[in-house]
């Protein structure tokens, strides 16, 4: 047996039980790892319904162009059915949304444009307004607006719901999803009540997002928007497939929280997700007490973790947010570990015979260049020696002129391993700005101290 198009494998994604990270919570937990679809991501369910919906209504004719505002996933399911359908492709996202997202769906052949994050929905340089300003100047064009558009819920009533129902033997008590567009959370939630009004629907939601209390209070309060890292759950805004009396409470999971369960998933239980389930899995723990030992509860794994490569999966990523405390040796340890020495530095005017003098003093091999005390550069032994055997004349001149490229500047949270990489032949140190607001350098022999010390 064979599909005829890739569009054929959406769907009938595997349930898997959880068996190490949730051995504090009570139940069954079973993961719905919806990165088995065929662009890694339950969304290629909703992007199929949304353009057969279009096709079907005739608002999306032969040889469109679709354009959306999506943050990956989406794109990826639109993109991927484009191809198969016929369709061009244009795409607004946010900086906030990793590189590896964007790079996928140019891979697709989309074309891919990166907007501000922080800036309000209607703002016109928001991914929301230029998608839809887009869509009024490219003729034969159609938006399937995820967030408003209610073929997204139906989708998942008519695919995900029914699957989890089958899969569980209709013996779901819980349903635990991270909430972005709404569609997963209130199509499948609306299917699963229809089968079992006692099943409890519970949504993931992060601070800066307005959905737990506008959910709890009826308000939407702006006062709750803030920028946020977590990708993919919580809005700014009420998108129409979000059905505030199918969930039955909302649980929020901070950007720490969230990337460091989502690393925790991965060395666990063997399964690599992105950052939805790593939020979904810490709310579950937040609310375990609600739960008993005969409950089964489906946690939705939204997308694949191959998508957060430079983000949740990266060690340095994650330090420079201070999420990650561990043993590993860092700039402010390293500097910690080293004798308080004043950092000997130039002036950019000085002469290039006052550098060899201070190099010969100070029997230092390489010294930081100043301007007006800001670090501009650095002079080094081999580049007056390069200077003068070229022209002998250049004594007397500033060093501003046989100057190179400053030391890279590190973190006070970056590695060990990260700043062991910037030390090369070019680069003999690294500086670092200590909590006081002084500069630092860190050599090779500073590395070596601290690791043996």
């Amino acid at each position: 047996m064979w599909y005829n198009n890739i569009l054929e494998t959406i769907g009938n994604t595997p349930l898997v039980k959880l068996n190490t990270i949730t051995k504090s919570v009570p139940g069954t937990i079973l993961a719905k790892i919806e990165t088995t679809n065929p662009g890694n991501s339950i969304k290629d369910r909703m992007a199929v319904k949304m353009i057969e919906d279009a096709e079907r209504s005739g608002k999306l004719k032969p040889g469109g162009t679709i354009i959306e505002g999506t943050s990956g996933n989406t794109g990826m399911g639109l993109a991927m059915a484009a191809i198969i359908k016929g369709y061009k492709c244009i795409f607004t996202t946010t900086d906030k949304q990793s590189k590896e997202k964007v790079d996928a769906l140019r891979a697709f052949g989309a074309e891919v444009i990166v907007c501000p994050t922080n800036v309000e929905p209607e703002d016109p340089r928001s991914y929301y307004s230029v998608s839809s300003r887009l869509e009024r100047e490219v003729p034969n064009s159609w938006k399937p607006n995820q967030y408003d558009n209610l073929a997204n819920s139906q989708a998942h009533y008519e695919q995900t719901g029914p699957e989890i129902w089958e899969q569980t033997e209709g013996k779901i008590t819980h349903l635990v999803v991270g909430v972005g567009t709404g569609g997963t959370i209130s199509g499948t939630g609306k299917y699963l009540k229809e089968k079992n009004p006692n099943i409890q629907i519970w949504g993931i939601d992060t601070y800066g997002s307005v959905f737990k209390k506008y959910k709890e209070t009826g308000i939407f309060d702006k006062d709750e928007i803030y920028p946020y890292i977590t990708e993919g759950i919580g809005e700014d805004f009420l998108p129409a497939n979000v059905n505030f009396d199918v969930i039955d409470l909302f649980e929020k999971v901070t950007d720490k929280d969230a990337a460091l369960m989502t690393r925790d998933i991965a060395r666990k239980e063997g399964i690599f997700v992105g950052n939805s389930a790593g939020a979904a899995i810490g709310g579950l723990i937040q609310l375990k007490d609600k739960l008993k030992p005969e409950d089964v509860v489906v946690v939705i794994f939204h997308d694949h973790g191959s998508r957060y490569m430079g983000k949740m999966y990266n060690e340095d990523w994650l330090r420079e947010r201070g999420f990650l405390q561990d043993e590993k040796l860092t700039a402010k340890s390293i500097i910690a570990k080293k004798e308080a020495t004043e950092i000997v530095t130039l002036d950019a005017t000085k002469s290039v015979l006052e550098a060899i003098n201070t190099i010969k003093s100070m029997n230092i091999s390489q010294i930081p260049v100043t301007q007006q005390g800001m670090i501009v550069g650095k002079i080094a032994e081999s580049d007056i020696l390069t200077a003068l055997l070229e022209n002998p004349g250049l004594k007397s001149a500033p060093i501003s002129e046989i100057m190179t490229a400053t030391f890279p500047f590190v973190d006070l949270n970056t590695s060990i391993d990260k700043i062991s990489s910037l030390i090369n032949k070019e680069n003999s140190a690294v500086l670092v700005e200590d909590e006081s607001g002084k500069i630092e350098i860190i050599t090779q022999y500073d590395i070596i101290n601290a690791i043996s010390g």
